[in-house]
């Protein structure tokens, strides 16, 4: 098991690792809408989900993976009410490409954010 790290994506806020790879399969710990230096983007669920978007594809690359080695995707959203809008930037990243995918409404997540996604992808060889 090797653990990943990236500059490009926020550190971890806990015990824990970007992500690791086991064998040919990278397991991403889950992304919230927390910029690289820290920042926490606020407001409409979308801008959340584009910048969660953005730290998965910096620790998928640190892997060498990217979004189209993508095999699982779990969503976690505060509010159902929110899945079209989510799902609508989700798809924006996945046109071809339809990993399996669960999404569940939780009732907290850190820093108090909307959503947060994890995903598993194959490692390029």
């Amino acid at each position: 098991m090797k653990a990943t790290y990236t500059k490009d994506a926020p550190e971890a806020i806990g015990p824990y690792s970007q992500g690791v790879i086991v064998n040919n399969l990278f397991f991403s710990s889950g992304q919230i809408p927390l910029k690289p230096n820290g920042e926490l983007v606020t407001g409409d669920i979308e801008a959340q989900v584009h910048q969660v978007f953005a730290n998965l594809k910096a620790v998928l690359e640190s892997a060498g993976a990217s979004l189209k080695t993508v095999v699982k995707t779990t969503v976690f959203i505060r509010r159902m009410a929110d899945f079209p809008k989510v799902n609508e930037v989700y798809a924006s990243y996945f046109s071809d490409h339809r990993p399996a995918r669960s999404c569940v409404e939780v009732s907290g997540l850190p820093k108090d954010v909307d959503v947060e996604i994890e995903v598993i992808a194959l490692v390029k060889e």
